[in-house]
């Protein structure tokens, strides 16, 4: 009976359970259809509505990123930082800094970093005070009264007074001192009128005479007690020099490879600068035997930037390295010795300049360069485009050689008159720029019946050859410098043996030039000046003493960032340097202020 009874209980429990479940399931399904599928058909069916709303949530995200990044470089920007050590390759040696003696282009650009001149060229290549507060010149023309900035001091803290700028130039004045600059202070009286004011006193005027006042200036106090004699050896030269430029000498250090002694000058910014500190940490100067070595240190990062080739390397990429083309004031000609056998006949000097194609010759360089055709480059005072130098004439070159009675040998080609044939010699550098450009002047010469023997010799045998003037005709890089005086190049008297500088390349002499050159130089007025030289210009023109070819140029190639350098116009290489306190090669992010 009881067992009965469990049985019974137990069906119904389990009938129960069963409807529970299947009520659950019902349950189940309905929501599953109510809550999952029939909003996910009614999804389906608003799909583009959907698919707009996460296009626009998309949108909004990218042009948010691309806000911010537009946003982030208005508001921080790079500029110019502070720091970092920049490593500068000359070809050359070292010997010393003291700018009584530097000559070389390692030892001027050590010289011109550590002293100050009177005055400076600016990166325009314009003549600007530097330790000199103003100058004035009297109504003569010959008194020149110099007034220094009191803020100057040595970089050993003592100030800079008047009496160090005259202790400076009666130095050079000095025979026993030996310095190279002798021969432009001769007959110069310095005088110091107080502790901030020089006066200089001239012979003649010369207006000129600024451009000498660029010369840097040594420490009294440190030097007086070294004799004149003694003073070339003196270890202030190169191992304790004391200036009052940008940047101050910290060590020198010697290194042998390949056979070579190679240096390297580091110099520290000088925190006491007038002109403001520098913003580099550390200028280094490194010398390198000859330009291939500077290449491959170049190559191996060992240096920053190169200076002085005479060619930018195939391999430099421009892209990764900047490379600067800075025009100088010098001058590329074909000097003729005027009293040399064949061009002494002005005929025959002029056919030859008539005859070149001036634009092919240039074009064998392989980069651009400012033509010149004349005495004179067209920055400078006096220049006058009418009495241009005439060339690519070649039809009338040929003309005038026939009628003076140059006729062509049918079977060489070559000309002859009275049983003299029309050959001469042009000595010229071994470089490659002055290589190509000779090589292309003796093809168009033979084309007009004269045969140019050319003559390559190193720099040092190239030196030699000049100052004995040792040749016919002589292709060659002179520098005219910021004014237009040119008395050296050009009067008769700087041809002559007995003269200190032999500077007259040509041997060219004619009285009309003469007399200009000389009226010239004595005007300060830069009108006046300009009608002076008219004269010679004409003379210059006339007589054809040199064929004039083009303006050379400053190469400077970095591998860095440089910022601060802005030079446009040189007189020489050294005066990269104008704003060198300026320069910096690190750069960071700034915020920049806008207004509100």
């Amino acid at each position: 009976m009881q067992l009965r009874r469990f049985r019974l209980r137990f069906r119904r429990n389990l009938r129960k359970r069963q409807r529970q479940a299947t009520d659950l399931g019902a349950v189940a399904e309905d929501s599953l259809d109510r809550y999952i599928v029939k909003r996910l058909i009614r999804l389906i069916q608003i799909k583009r509505f959907l698919f707009g709303w996460v296009g626009l949530l998309v949108l909004l995200s990218i042009t948010s990123i691309l806000q911010t990044r537009a946003l982030s470089t208005y508001y921080l920007q790079l500029t110019p930082a502070d720091g970092g050590i920049l490593r500068e390759g000359i070809v050359g040696q070292f010997t010393n800094t003291n700018p009584l003696y530097a000559q070389t282009e390692v030892d001027v650009s050590a010289s011109k970093l550590i002293f100050s001149g009177l005055l400076k060229y600016d990166s325009s290549g314009k003549l600007v005070p530097d330790m000199a507060e103003s100058y004035q010149i009297d109504s003569t023309e010959t008194q020149y009264k110099v007034y220094l900035k009191k803020d100057l001091k040595w970089q050993d803290g003592q100030p800079v007074t008047a009496s160090d700028v005259v202790y400076t130039y009666k130095l050079i004045q000095n025979p026993e001192a030996k310095s190279f600059l002798i021969s432009s202070w001769r007959g110069v009286t310095v005088t110091q009128v107080d502790d901030y004011t020089v006066l200089f006193g001239l012979s003649n005027a010369l207006s000129a005479f600024p451009h000498s006042l660029t010369t840097g200036i040594i420490p009294e106090h440190i030097m007086g007690k070294t004799s004149p004699a003694q003073l070339r050896s003196s270890k202030f030269n190169n191992e304790q020099p004391v200036g009052s430029g940008p940047f101050k000498f910290s060590s020198v250090d010697l290194e042998v490879k390949d056979g070579s002694t190679n240096s390297r000058i580091v110099l520290e910014p000088n925190k006491e600068y007038y002109g403001g500190s520098p913003k580099l940490e550390r200028f280094v100067i490194r010398t390198y035997k000859d330009e291939s070595s500077l290449i491959d240190a170049f190559r191996a990062k060992e240096v920053d930037s190169m200076v002085g080739l005479k060619t930018s390397p195939d391999d430099v990429d421009a892209k990764q390295s900047s490379i600067y083309r800075i025009p100088l004031s010098t001058e590329v000609m074909v000097f003729f010795k005027n009293n040399q056998e064949i061009l002494k006949d002005p005929v025959v000097r002029k056919a030859l300049v008539l005859s070149i194609d001036k634009q092919q010759s240039l074009n064998v360089l392989n980069y651009p360069v400012l033509s010149v055709n004349g005495p004179l480059i067209s920055q400078q005072i006096g220049y006058n485009k009418t009495y241009a130098q005439i060339t690519n004439k070649k039809e009338e070159a040929n003309q005038i050689l026939e009628t003076a009675g140059w006729k062509k040998d049918p079977n060489t080609g070559i000309r002859a008159k009275e049983g003299k044939s029309l050959k001469f010699k042009m000595f010229s550098a071994t470089n490659p720029e002055f290589t190509s450009l000779s090589a292309n002047l003796q093809k168009q010469w033979r084309e007009l019946g004269a045969e140019v023997e050319i003559v390559l010799q190193s720099d040092e045998d190239l030196q030699a050859s000049v100052s004995t003037h040792n040749y016919d005709s002589l292709m060659y890089g002179i520098s005219v410098g910021g004014d237009p005086d040119v008395y050296a190049y050009w009067h008769g008297s700087q041809g002559d043996i007995r003269s200190e500088t032999r500077l007259n390349l040509s041997e060219y002499k004619s009285a009309v030039a003469d007399k200009a050159l000389e009226a010239g130089r004595t005007r300060t007025d830069a009108t006046n000046r300009a009608i002076k030289y008219r004269a010679f210009l004409e003379a210059w023109q006339n007589d054809y003493p040199a064929l004039a070819l083009y303006q050379q140029q400053f190469l400077f190639i970095t591998s860095i960032n440089l910022s601060g350098f802005n030079n446009e116009f040189m007189h020489t290489s050294p005066d990269r340097y104008a704003d060198v306190n300026q320069w910096t090669i690190r750069k960071t992010a700034q915020t920049v202020k806008t207004a509100e």
